[in-house]
């Protein structure tokens, strides 16, 4: 029997936090070893009476895990598979070398690939996890927390409509939004009206782009300036940067998103007010990043336009505050609304995509929106077990909560890509950086990672080193097509860049020993600094991801992987993934009505307060 220990243990209601944490290998808190044997409040504290060991770990019903209506839902470490992946860390990770589990298994890569082909084959998209630290074990544990932590019934319940956003009553449905022929069955007031959104978006589109639509001086159409920030600027910059080949030849797109006026400035630099349009992407119409570059557009679209009534011409609104739409001088037939069930990081397929539907036009973004839904399906009716949302987030989970990685890299060999980083930064962190459960607990355990990235082969040349000989470990996936859409000097271009999209994660995962840079240094080997310079331990591990070809429905299915393995993680780690709380804007809305005089700076620390009035006496 496990010695024990039992009494009280006293913490005020705000020290409830963890202990800091030991080593990197350890850094699970073992809150496993604790169990509550007595609680109480006495006098203003929370007293627990503990025992310490090793208690038996309680019959859990993984049907009611994470439901929403739950009085208390699980954290993470209360699954026994969570301990079970604890205990083959523990014991096995040092015997996890992908050399040795090469060699012992010449099937290794057939066992941890998988391929997704869409149901009329135009969409071929190849996982290979076989350069992962799991061996058949870890690998079917993984599974198991994944049926434990509540994974298919969370997931049937998004695609139902259910309030999963609990701490906002709301649904998430932007599975909703490219529900195409209504296969989700979705009763949710708004998902009707959804196709008719975007039959008028693309009759505004086809009016646009084929220069029916005139400016106030009787010029087509030839730029789109998109003003918005957050969801509803990084979504469209990635999805036009990613369909440039598919684009209109003589339309130009530019992104407005930061409140420093140069940005705005700069971008008008480079417009004609004669031939450009202005979307304002703000659901309520109030963002103050957006609403104040907008107008500041407004200001000087006018000093060429004159007459305000011009303003109809060349502004349109994505936004459901229709009084303020009317009130800045758009007309409501522009004005194209969303939801509430539409998280602004999850909002491309709806209005929030206009400047991607007028720039690849309507038959492409219908495209997007179809291999987005057939990933949803993929994602809704495939086991676990070759599921590519699911595989891709349990491995996640196995370097974020057991290896004690915090970062993980998006690498996509494919300069067109070269935003997908950026994008889904926002869509992972700001879905996933949370440190409470759904039902307001502090978790005990890592949760959402820092996500980072660059296309290849420039990050070759600027971080790959820390990858390969850093101290930290960093899990990245490797994107890159078969096919590309610039085969110039016969493809010359592209098989030296696939050599290296396939060198790298090889190169990471069986790095370079001793002996193999003794043999090529050759008399050189006796520079033991420059010997030892040159060893790289490999063991990194790596996802390749190859898809046939950047096409708007393969891109649209690349996203919605991406997306469903965040879901899958916060569902596992407890979280609400889509909730987002307002970060500091309540503090600048005080700082700025201090700002013109030193004498109103109060309320703040001393640092904040000599900042503001360095500021105010150097102006």
């Amino acid at each position: 029997m496990p010695s024990s220990r039992r009494g009280p243990l006293a913490f005020s209601l705000h020290s409830l936090a963890p202990p800091p944490k030991p080593a990197l290998e350890n850094h699970v808190w073992k809150a496993r070893n604790w169990s509550v044997y007595t609680l109480a409040i006495q006098d203003h504290r929370l007293v627990l009476s503990l025992e310490e060991g090793s208690p038996a770990t309680p019959a859990l019903d993984s049907a009611n895990f994470g439901h929403p209506d739950s009085a208390v839902s699980p954290r993470a470490y209360d699954y026994p598979a969570w301990a079970k992946l604890q205990k083959l860390y523990d014991a096995d990770h040092t015997k996890l070398v992908l050399k040795d589990l090469f060699a012992a298994d010449p099937k290794r890569f057939e066992k941890f690939s998988r391929e997704y082909n869409s149901p009329n084959k135009d969409v071929h998209i190849l996982l290979d996890f076989s350069k992962n630290l799991i061996n058949d074990d870890v690998f079917s544990t993984l599974i198991e927390l994944a049926k434990e932590g509540g994974v298919e019934k969370a997931r049937d319940e998004m695609f139902a409509g259910k309030h999963i956003n609990t701490s906002e009553d709301r649904a998430v449905l932007h599975v909703a939004l490219r529900n195409i022929g209504n296969e989700f069955k979705i009763n949710e007031a708004g998902a009707d009206e959804v196709q008719g959104v975007l039959d008028r978006m693309a009759t505004f589109s086809n009016q646009i782009r084929s220069g029916e639509w005139k400016g106030y001086t009787g010029k087509p159409i030839d730029t789109i300036v998109n003003i918005g920030i957050g969801g509803s600027d990084l979504g469209p910059v990635m999805v036009t940067e990613a369909l440039k080949p598919y684009g209109k030849e003589g339309l130009t797109c530019h992104f407005v998103s930061n409140v420093d006026g140069t940005h705005i400035a700069e971008v008008t630099k480079a417009c004609n007010p004669e031939t450009t349009l202005f979307i304002i992407a703000s659901k309520t119409f109030t963002t103050q990043e957006t609403i104040t570059n907008a107008e500041s557009a407004k200001e000087w679209f006018l000093k060429s336009a004159g007459d305000e009534k011009h303003v109809a011409k060349h502004f349109c609104a994505l936004s459901t505050n229709k009084k303020a739409v009317e009130a800045f001088g758009i007309n409501a037939d522009v004005m194209f609304p969303f939801w509430e069930w539409v998280g602004g990081r999850y909002s491309l397929w709806s209005a929030i995509g206009l400047s991607i539907m007028l720039f690849i036009g309507p038959d492409n973004f219908n495209e997007l929106l179809a291999g987005a839904h057939e990933m949803d399906k993929h994602f809704l009716e495939t086991k676990l077990e070759d599921n590519l949302p699911v595989l891709l987030a349990l491995l996640g989970i196995w370097y974020n909560d057991f290896y004690g990685a915090q970062t993980h890299a998006l690498l996509p060999y494919d300069q067109y890509m070269h935003k997908f980083a950026d994008y889904f930064q926002q869509g992972d962190m700001e879905s996933n950086g949370k440190f409470v459960t759904k039902d307001g607990r502090r978790v005990t355990y890592q949760t959402g990672p820092i996500i980072w990235g660059q296309s290849g082969t420039n990050g070759q040349h600027a971080f790959y080193q820390l990858i390969h000989q850093g101290t930290k470990l960093i899990p990245a996936d490797f994107l890159a097509p078969i096919e590309t859409q610039n085969p110039i000097r016969g493809g010359l271009h592209h098989r030296i860049l696939l050599s290296n999209f396939f060198a790298q994660p090889e190169a990471l995962a069986f790095g370079k020993s001793e002996e193999e840079v003794a043999k090529e240094l050759g008399e050189q080997a006796s520079n033991e600094a420059l010997l030892k310079s040159k060893v790289f331990e490999g063991n990194r591990p790596t996802n390749s991801i190859l898809f046939q070809k950047l096409t708007p429905k393969t891109l649209g299915s690349l996203i919605v992987m991406y997306e469903h393995k965040i879901f899958v993680q916060g569902c596992i780690w407890g979280i609400n993934s889509f909730d987002q709380m307002g970060l500091g804007k309540v503090l600048a809305k005080a700082i700025l009505g201090q700002l013109e005089d030193a004498s109103k700076v109060q309320g703040h620390d001393s640092s904040t307060t000599g900042l503001i009035k360095h500021y105010i006496n150097r102006l």
